[in-house]
C-alpha cells in the first residue's frame, strides 16, 4: 500500500484499523518517496522491527489518548514539535512524519528548537539538519540562561526555572504560529521519573500526561512517545545517526535527584527485565478505591450490605506482588 493510497482515508477523516495495521507493516524496500529523513534509514531486519514498533506504540497512544481531534478532516491541526537536538525529541519527529507520511497522522507539523543561549550550544547543527531533510521549521533564540544563572545561586539545580521560562516561550511560539499544540519528546522512561519524584520528594502521585491543556485553556501540550522505551528511542537515533547534541551544556546536570532515579529504574530493570514496562502500565490501571484519596472515592459512604459498586470490594484479581512472593517462597523449597 503506498503513501497516496493513505491519504485519501485521514483527509477524509477515516481510515480502517486494516488500513492503519497494512500501513504500519509496510515498510518498502525503495523509500525514495519517503520524507528525506527517513530515506538512509538502515535496512535491517531488526532496524526496520524497531521502527515499526515505535510507530505502532506512538500510533497507539495518539488514538489512545485523542491527540488528534475528531474534526481533523475539517479543521486540520498544526502541531508544534519541539526539538531540541536530543535523541527523544529528533526520534519523536521522525515517527511523527513517518505517520504522516503513511497516511495515518493527518496534522502539519513544524519543527521548533528553542536556542536558549546556553554556552557551548552549537547554532548551526540544527538548521543544517533542517536544511538539509527539508524540514519546515522555525528557530528562535532566547537568552534565557543568563536570566536563570542571575536568579539561581551557582550551586542549585537550573532545571526547574530553565524549564518554566523554556514552556512559556514554547506557548507563544505556538499561537504565533496558529498551532493547537506543542510536541515534546519524553518517552516511557521520562514519566516514570517523575512518577517517582513526585512520589519521592513531593508526597503526591503524579506524573506527566501524554496529554493536557494548559492553565490559559487555549494550547495542548503532547507526548506521543508516551509507551516508548527509552533504549528503543535511543537504538533508533543511534541507527538514524541523528546529529546529537548533548544535554549538559549548562553543567549542572551532575546529581540532581533525577538522575538518581533514572539510575534506580534501570537497577530494577537490570535485576528483572520487564519491570518498566509493567510499572507503566500501572500508571494507567489505578484503583482509587484501593488508595488514600478522599478526593477521588467517597470511603465515608462505604457500608456493609449495601450496593457500593463493587469498586471497594476486594481486588478480584490476585495480588501482583503476592503471587511474586509466593513464586519466590516456592522457587527456594
Amino acid at each position: 500500500m503506498s503513501a497516496t493510497d493513505l491519504t485519501s482515508g485521514p483527509e477524509a477523516g477515516v481510515i480502517s484499523d486494516a488500513a492503519a495495521s497494512a500501513a504500519l507493516m509496510d515498510l518498502p524496500e525503495d523509500d525514495s518517496g519517503c520524507p528525506v529523513m527517513l530515506r538512509n534509514a538502515p535496512s535491517t531486519v531488526e532496524f526496520k522491527k524497531l521502527r515499526k514498533r515505535l510507530l505502532r506504540e506512538v500510533r497507539q497512544a495518539i488514538d489512545d489518548y485523542g491527540m488528534v481531534p475528531a474534526d481533523a478532516a475539517v479543521k486540520r491541526p498544526k502541531w508544534l514539535v519541539c526539538l531540541s537536538g536530543g535523541k527523544d525529541s529528533y526520534t519523536l519527529l521522525a515517527v511523527l512524519m513517518d505517520l504522516k507520511w503513511r497516511g495515518l497522522l493527518p496534522v502539519d507539523l513544524l519543527a521548533c528548537n528553542l536556542d536558549q543561549a546556553q554556552p557551548g550550544f552549537p547554532p548551526e547543527i540544527l538548521p543544517a539538519f533542517f536544511e538539509k531533510n527539508g524540514i519546515e521549521n522555525i528557530i528562535v533564540r532566547e537568552d534565557t540562561f543568563s536570566i536563570v544563572t542571575s536568579k539561581i545561586p551557582a550551586h542549585k539545580t537550573y532545571c526547574s526555572l530553565c524549564s518554566r521560562l523554556r514552556r512559556g516561550i514554547l506557548y507563544r511560539i505556538a499561537r504565533e504560529q496558529g498551532c493547537e499544540a506543542i510536541v515534546l519528546g519524553h518517552h516511557r522512561e521520562d514519566i516514570l521519573e517523575t512518577f517517582f519524584m513526585n512520589l519521592f520528594h513531593g508526597g503526591r502521585l503524579a506524573s506527566m500526561p501524554p496529554k493536557l491543556v494548559n492553565d490559559e485553556g487555549d494550547l495542548m501540550v503532547l507526548r506521543p512517545l508516551a509507551y516508548c522505551a527509552e533504549s528503543d528511542v535511543a537504538k533508533f537515533a543511534a541507527g538514524m545517526q541523528f546529529p546529537i547534541i548533548p544535554c549538559n551544556l549548562c553543567g549542572s546536570q551532575d546529581g540532581l535527584q533525577r538522575e538518581e532515579v533514572k539510575r534506580m529504574l534501570m537497577d530494577w530493570e537490570r535485576a528483572s527485565p520487564g519491570r518498566l514496562g509493567v510499572m507503566a502500565r500501572a500508571l494507567a490501571h489505578t484503583r482509587p478505591s484501593h488508595l488514600l484519596d478522599r478526593s477521588l472515592f467517597d470511603f465515608a459512604s462505604l457500608r456493609p450490605g449495601e450496593n457500593n459498586g463493587g469498586e471497594a470490594r476486594d481486588a478480584e484479581e490476585p495480588c501482583g506482588a503476592g503471587l511474586a512472593m509466593t513464586r519466590n517462597l516456592f522457587a527456594a523449597e
